[in-house]
């Protein structure tokens, strides 16, 4: 039994899943992998299932009727890792936007280094994207610096989607209070993650972005994490953060 877990949401990536499941197998962690694939039309679970029997034990795949959202993707996966005894989590994109070999340096960030969430970050050293239009790269940057502004949370890149968590962050966190289903998921886990009193490491990662498959990212995804962390910043006035499992 591995003690990681990797969870992969995926909605048609027939291009990119087969060669992503053999990347992550292939480093020397035995990481696990979880597939969440929300009903896509393209044959990508019919790819995870046809490797399931070559990486038996390792490689799982969870089905959903449509396409849900980010987050609820997520909080499935995290409920499955948290029902099966796994100490680290981790949240990882299926289009290589993500280098599988980082995996390891968020693992020994956590493992090793003493953090409760470990963050693959493109801003703590610099701008370190490769292959986004100008005009992408400010927005994000840009995001990050508007959310970091108003949360006051010491974290560069707050929009990151390539993440480990401890097993006893995922425990403390009140799922039913998570209430963005989209990119702005991200933003509020890490928000709950830090009320909370956890550790929070940021690793520099280089994120370059797909070459193959469909990007899902639009203004909108923006707008959503724009306009909600402000609702989100006077909620947490009003709510109380205990943490319970916190050494």
């Amino acid at each position: 039994m591995s003690d990681a877990l990797v969870i992969i949401p995926t909605y048609n990536e027939k291009e990119n899943i087969g060669k992503m499941i053999r990347a992550v197998m292939q480093l020397p962690h035995p990481f696990h992998l979880l597939v969440i694939d929300d009903n896509s039309r393209d044959g990508t679970a019919d790819i995870v299932k046809g490797l399931q029997q070559e990486y038996a034990g390792r490689l799982h795949l969870e089905q959903r009727a449509g396409k849900l959202g980010l987050g609820t993707a997520y909080i499935h996966g995290f409920r499955w890792a948290l029902s099966r005894n796994y100490g680290y989590v981790f949240e990882m994109d299926a289009d290589f936007s993500h280098n599988p070999v980082d995996l390891v340096r968020l693992y020994t960030a956590c493992h090793e280094g003493g953090a409760d969430l470990s963050i693959g970050s493109r801003y703590i050293t610099g701008v370190n994207v490769v292959n986004w239009p100008m005009g992408r790269v400010m927005m994000s940057y840009f995001a990050s610096m508007y959310v970091r502004i108003v949360t006051r949370m010491p974290v560069r890149d707050t929009t990151a989607g390539f993440k480990c968590y401890r097993r006893r962050v995922l425990e403390t966190i009140d799922f039913d209070r998570i209430r963005f289903t989209g990119y702005a998921f991200q933003i509020e886990m890490k928000f709950a993650t830090w009320k909370l009193g956890f550790v929070i490491r940021e690793v520099p990662i280089i994120f370059t972005d797909r070459s193959e498959g469909q990007s899902k990212m639009s203004g909108s995804i923006f707008g959503e994490a724009i306009f909600g962390v402000l609702t989100m910043k006077i909620k947490s006035y009003f709510n109380s953060y205990r943490n319970l499992n916190k050494d």
